[in-house]
């Protein structure tokens, strides 16, 4: 929290703005990676084991190796200044777990599209979904290794995103990486309403 000064000269203390941010994307993207590499507190995961049983519902293609499913949510907060807080709220990837987003994404400000540029129509679902409901968002491409890297005009193109979308490249696993695709959607969000 930050201080101010009162008229009487003595600190007060200065409330947080809090906004929603929902990180969105399809399935093995990295969306969980993302919310725990900035959160400050320790992530609320609901994750679990992929089954047999789940198999026939469950595309694995491209990330075989992927052993978890979020089926709820995944939250965490950071704050990116003292007047500035930001809850995040990871979305379920697989189609099964969609009848949750209208919950999770009411009340959000914004929203990261996380895309991997190996299974880019993975993120369609979701891009046209908050550009149905007009919540600002803000692609990021989570740059794995060993996939191809391609220039943010050639990701927008591919997408047929409006011109005035962000993309930017990140890593999942970073901070820093985390932080700049933040800041580009709270950016992104408040631009959106002033013109709104």
């Amino acid at each position: 929290m930050g201080y101010g000064h009162s008229d009487l000269g003595r600190p007060h203390v200065v409330e947080p703005v809090t906004l929603k941010i929902l990180v969105a994307g399809g399935f093995g993207v990295g969306k969980t990676t993302l919310v725990g590499a900035v959160s400050e507190i320790r992530p609320l995961r609901t994750e679990e084991i992929l089954t047999e049983a789940g198999r026939p519902v469950d595309d694995i293609a491209g990330v075989e190796s992927k052993t978890t499913t979020t089926v709820a949510m995944d939250f965490g907060r950071i704050t990116l200044r003292e007047d500035l807080v930001l809850y995040l709220f990871g979305t379920p990837g697989q189609d099964r777990f969609w009848f949750l987003w209208d919950e999770l994404a009411t009340g959000a400000l914004g929203a990261v599209v996380l895309a991997d540029t190996r299974r880019l129509e993975d993120c369609f679902a979701a891009i046209d979904y908050f550009e149905r409901r007009d919540i600002a968002f803000t692609v990021a491409v989570n740059c794995f290794e060993g996939a191809d890297r391609y220039p943010e005009d050639s990701v927008r193109d591919a997408l047929d995103l409006d011109p005035g979308t962000p993309v930017v490249l990140c890593d999942a696993r970073e901070r820093d990486s985390v932080k700049h695709v933040l800041i580009s959607v709270v950016e992104h969000a408040m631009l959106a309403s002033a013109r709104g």
